[in-house]
């Protein structure tokens, strides 16, 4: 890449807003030199690097790697053969090793998601073993510790003895009387690293001893009492052993670090690559860039590209904003570069094969310079392994070279006028060009006669386009429009603008070939009124048509533009609620599924509990026979059949319960169905009548009326009922009908007829059995409703009854009859259907 054209898109102002995002100086070294590659596997590769960062850094926003400039002075002493390095140094390297091993282990984690990044992490090594060896022999605050080694523990030990020792004897004469008189001040002080007296200087041969040197006053002198120069040489020369060792120590560690020179290499230069590529990610993240596609058929599409240096993001990154006074005063200085607040309008730049060149027209001051260097900076932005600030869907070529005419470098000393500085790098671009190419030239033909320079622009743009390079270019001159809208493979595109008041939209619309609006701005400007019209009546009859009739295509382009804008609006927001509602329908399914599995959890757990409830019942039953099996062998005698069914109805009633607390909601059960009673006759009750007996609701013929009493035969069955409780439902003449419903059966049978089972004075084994048999029959008949009479007594046969019917498959529900039906003596039971 030529370096004019780096300068001219300002690529290098990119390369220092990446530079700022590294972490190491290593990072910071490397990216001092970034330029972009023109190999596409290369480009490819960086790219790759780049956005498996960014996913690294969406889940981890603190990157582990870490150094400061104390690392990059002590990389320079490790060069040092024989020279140790400074403890706060050898700290610093420490830390730096550590904190590739931290980063290594993290990409290493995701090294499935990251392989490319997984590959440079793998080329690191681990410096375990020296670093805790600098972190035992040196403390936080780069002292080298008394444990450094035994060596140095000795000497520090002889050092504090020897000390004590001088202090001792120094204070000796601060308290002395004989001596203290002589003293200048009471303090012990040290001069050229040997401990002194501060004596004044009238009594210098007061004290015997060794003078090194008087104060600025000479008022005062610093001796050394002969007493303490055999212990103050003795403190020198621990002093010089001490600083020895630590050396031998400094050295020795020092030394750890060089003795792996492959791996330290390799470390550094894997740790430098991980720099670049988080600082690139970053970056990147800093403007939400994508990563483009490579294309390989010269196809440029960058959909809603902004220029990355009118981001604020970015802008405020820039080493020339965070140095300006404006920076922290709010003032911008003239030709400073200052940050906007506001984000750039992002722009279409396609150059889609068939088609090589791009023509850009529009008015001035409408954004065709800032677009060539849109489309310029952010090729060297993908080929140098950074995202670009575009939309997804956006593709780029690997150029081999990138040529850019930007910009007024006109040289007097060079004798080179406007024009001829253009032409001049025109030629040099048509001797280096190396395809495939992108060549950006801004105002094609500019500095000389109108209709010269678009003509000659119209040849040089085409020039290009032949020899196989992307062309793009912007212009005013109305030849090179023409050329532009007639030619195959070559698009026309123009800014728009606002026709109310000619202010620029910053939007590029395809197909039109614009107009200057050099009145129309002029005036915008505050040009006078008389100029103007003087401009106007200079015009030929010609250029006024034209000009109108172009004026009349661009408006009606620009209402197209509008309308399809509009539509593209509309569909996207019809995408948009399309997928909201395809969300919340995949919502509700997930709740639905989740509900569902939540459901299915808790009736598993209620099974388990009724199972695990229902096998206690079940032990608890075998105890209970077990203990009754062992008091009957004792007592010889036959298990009362009230015993049993009180065992029986326990372990019924116990299970009923379990079931009750499985089903769903624990709804009470409905009331048992009411059967409809016979109509009553009219008449006195007398012998030979058929009667219905009170709440039990049986029937009989009375066969005697003994006062307030009578005597009822049912179904063969005599039985004494008062009158109150009789009710006639059939005369004299009917009474040897055979209407009974209730009959007595012998053992083995069922007494039962129609809807009515007669259990009274049955055992509950009996009674459960002969229940059981009737309610086949019920079922085989398909009744829905009978009723199972089995009388008061003690309550043991109707609770045992209750709990049998009640976990019966064939039985819904069964309950205690009301009492016109019989009441607790009769249990009425509903049949499933």
């Amino acid at each position: 890449m030529h370096v004019t054209t780096l300068r001219a898109l300002e690529f290098d102002q990119i390369a220092a807003v990446v530079r700022s995002y590294a972490v190491t100086p290593l990072g910071a070294q490397r990216l001092a030199g970034l330029v972009p590659s023109t190999e596409p596997v290369r480009v490819a590769e960086s790219l790759d690097l780049t956005g498996e960062a960014l996913l690294l850094l969406q889940d981890h926003q603190s990157w582990p790697l870490r150094g400061g400039e104390a690392v990059a002075g002590a990389l320079d002493g490790l060069a040092l053969v024989g020279r140790p390095l400074e403890p706060l140094r050898l700290l610093a390297l420490a830390d730096f090793f550590d904190s590739v091993d931290r980063t290594a282990a993290l990409v290493e984690r995701a090294a499935t998601r990251l392989p490319a990044l997984a590959a440079v992490a793998r080329r690191t090594s681990r410096f375990t073993t020296e670093n805790a060896r600098v972190r035992k022999a040196i403390s936080q605050h780069g002292d080298v510790v008394d444990d450094a080694s035994p060596a140095l523990a000795g000497v520090r030990d002889k050092l504090r003895r020897q000390r004590q020792r001088l202090r001792g004897t120094l204070e000796s004469y601060l308290r002395g009387r004989d001596t203290a008189k002589y003293l200048q001040e009471q303090v012990v002080t040290e001069r050229n690293g040997r401990y002194v007296l501060v004596v004044r200087a009238e009594h210098r041969g007061a004290i015997p001893g060794l003078i090194h040197g008087a104060s600025a006053s000479g008022a005062s002198l610093y001796l050394e009492p002969l007493s303490t120069v055999d212990v103050n040489n003795d403190i020198v020369a621990l002093e010089e052993q001490e600083a020895e060792e630590v050396r031998r120590i400094l050295l020795a560690l020092t030394d750890g670090y060089r003795a792996r020179t492959e791996d330290l290499q390799a470390t550094l230069e894997a740790a430098t690559e991980l720099d670049v590529i988080q600082a690139k990610a970053r970056c990147s993240m800093s403007f939400n860039g994508v990563r483009p596609a490579l294309s390989h058929d010269g196809r440029l599409e960058l959909r809603h590209a902004r220029h990355p240096l009118l981001i604020p993001a970015v802008a405020r990154r820039l080493p020339s904003f965070a140095e300006s006074p404006s920076a922290t005063e709010g003032k911008p200085e003239p030709g400073e570069r200052v940050a906007r607040t506001t984000e750039p309008v992002a722009s279409d730049l396609l150059v889609v094969p068939p088609a090589r060149a791009l023509v850009i027209t529009g008015p001035n001051t409408g954004g065709k310079t800032v677009a060539l260097k849109t489309a310029g900076l952010l090729v060297l932005m993908a080929q140098a392994g950074l995202f670009v600030p575009a939309e997804a869907g956006s593709r780029l070529p690997v150029f081999r070279s990138v040529f850019a005419d930007i910009g007024d470098e006109q040289s007097i000393a060079a004798n080179l006028s406007t024009f001829s500085w253009h032409m001049t790098s025109i030629v040099s671009m048509d001797k280096a060009l190396k395809l495939p190419a992108l060549v950006l030239l801004d105002e094609v033909g500019n500095g000389t006669d109108p209709v010269e320079g678009g003509a000659l622009g119209v040849a040089i743009i085409d020039h290009f386009r032949q020899r196989g390079a992307v062309v793009v270019a912007t212009t005013h001159y109305e030849t090179i429009k023409s050329y532009a809208t007639s030619t195959a493979g070559v698009t026309c595109a123009a800014f728009g603008f606002v026709p109310e008041t000619f202010a620029p939209t910053y939007r590029l619309i395809y197909g039109s070939p614009g107009g200057s609006l050099a009145f129309e701005i002029a005036a915008r400007l505050g040009l006078p009124r008389p100029v103007l019209e003087a401009a106007h009546a200079w015009r030929s009859t010609n250029e006024a048509r034209l000009s109108d009739q172009m004026a009349k295509l661009d408006r009606e382009l620009q209402s197209l533009d509008h309308e399809r804008r509009l539509t593209a609006q509309a569909r996207l927001q019809a995408e948009t609620a399309e997928r909201q509602l395809r969300g919340r329908e995949e919502a509700l399914r997930e709740r639905e599924a989740q509900f569902t599995r939540k459901l299915e959890q808790r009736l598993n757990e209620q099974l388990r509990e009724a199972r695990t409830e229902v096998d206690k019942v079940v032990a608890d039953l075998r105890q209970q026979a077990a203990a009754l099996e062992k008091q009957q062998q004792k007592r010889i005698a036959a298990i009362p059949t009230g015993v049993t069914g009180d065992l029986r109805v326990s372990a019924r009633t116990a299970l009923e319960a379990i079931a009750d607390r499985v089903r769903d909601g624990g709804a009470v059960a409905p009331a048992a169905p009411v059967m409809p009673p016979p109509p009553e006759a009219a008449g006195p009750l007398t012998e030979g009548d058929r009667v219905e007996v009170g709440v039990l609701r049986l029937q009989g013929v009375i066969r005697a009326l003994a006062g307030k009493d009578a005597d009822v035969d049912v179904n063969g069955k005599r039985m004494r009922v008062k009158m109150s409780e009789l009710r006639k439902v059939g005369g004299a003449t009917m009474a040897a009908a055979p209407t009974v419903n209730v009959r007595l059966a012998s053992r083995g049978e069922t007494a039962g007829t129609g809807t009515d089972l007669n259990v009274v004075g049955c055992t509950v084994d009996e009674a459960i059995d002969r229940t059981d048999k009737f309610l086949d029959e019920a079922a085989m008949q398909e009744r829905r409703t009978i009723r199972v009479i089995h009388g008061h007594g003690t309550g043991r046969l109707r609770k045992a009854l209750g709990g049998y019917l009640n976990t019966h498959p064939l039985v819904l529900r069964a309950a205690p009859a009301p009492n016109d039906l019989g009441g607790s003596a009769v249990t009425l039971v509903e049949l499933r259907e």
